[in-house]
């Protein structure tokens, strides 16, 4: 897994779209992350009061992977720039076809 800056993430992220709107799927994660690598010992140490919470997202598609961390300062920025790559990139999906639903039965 490649870890990225945020707006190297968005461009590589740009590519994975164009590329899977061929054929493919991309698969999107976000989560919370604190910034540790490794699992918090149980030996009753002490945790870190109030971490800096961040968020983590992976990008998936076939066998590239793509990753970025965006600090609590660069959220709004990050997500306006994520939500417009979004708005241009997911345009072709196809629409689902409703299943008609059944006329009532008249009396």
């Amino acid at each position: 897994m490649v870890l990225l800056s945020n707006d190297e993430f968005l461009a590589e992220l740009t590519k994975l779209f164009q590329k899977a709107r061929l054929a493919g799927s991309i698969t999107m994660t976000m989560k919370r992350y604190d910034g540790r690598s490794k699992p918090m010992p149980r030996d009753g140490t002490p945790a870190v009061k109030n971490p800096e919470y961040k968020c983590l997202l992976r990008a998936q598609s076939k066998s590239k992977k793509i990753s970025t961390v965006v600090e609590q300062r660069d959220v709004e920025k990050f997500s306006t720039a994520y939500s417009n790559l979004l708005k241009t990139s997911v345009n072709g999906l196809k629409r689902l076809k409703k299943p008609k639903k059944k006329a009532m039965a008249t009396q």
